[in-house]
């Protein structure tokens, strides 16, 4: 992965705690994004516009071709686990992740909260809206949902085909955004 120092209409980048955020060349990150503190994104990831990712307490790993969609918000707390978010991950709209861990090949839905300790294995879904409480593991090949989460069901190759579709999405529209 190759660094360079970022222009500033890609969003708020700040060093804190003599820690700054290191992002691959070929990220998207949204001028309304602010990046903080201990933050590593990799290679064809992208951070959509009003999202806060604060490294600040506690490390931010996010892998390769991942989405983090407008207005959510990654933290993690001092003295826990980092956030850590694999490669080919969708976090959908407005989702809170707060010392978690999200597997690779997985999909958060569009308001949900993922508390500390929580994991979601590679491959797994949470739905829209639902509230992960605190260590709860959402296996692989699973759907999760509502508050509190619990399992809904299994998923089916339509659920699959549509994280792929999602990830593809993601990863042409960034590119489109990057050659503006």
């Amino acid at each position: 992965m190759t660094h360079s120092a970022r222009p500033p209409q890609t969003g708020h980048i700040e060093t804190f705690d003599g820690k700054t955020p290191v992002i691959a060349d070929d990220v998207f990150v949204a001028a309304t994004a602010s990046i903080i503190g201990d933050v590593t994104i990799g290679s064809g990831s992208s951070i959509w516009y009003s999202c806060v990712l604060r490294g600040d307490d506690h490390a931010l790993i996010i892998g390769k071709n991942t989405s983090v969609q407008d207005g959510s918000v990654l933290h993690a707390t001092l003295g826990g686990q980092p956030t850590i978010l694999g490669d080919n991950v969708v976090i959908g709209h407005g989702a809170m992740l707060h010392s978690c861990t999200i597997g690779d090949g997985s999909l958060v839905g569009i308001g949900s909260v993922i508390l500390d300790g929580c994991v979601l294995e590679p491959g797994s879904m949470l739905a829209a809206g639902a509230l992960l409480t605190p260590n709860k593991r959402v296996p692989t090949g699973e759907l999760w949902g509502g508050s509190p989460a619990r399992k809904l069901r299994a998923m089916n190759e339509k659920d699959y085909d549509y994280l792929k579709w999602d990830t593809a999405h993601y990863i042409k529209t960034a590119q489109k955004y990057l050659s503006r």
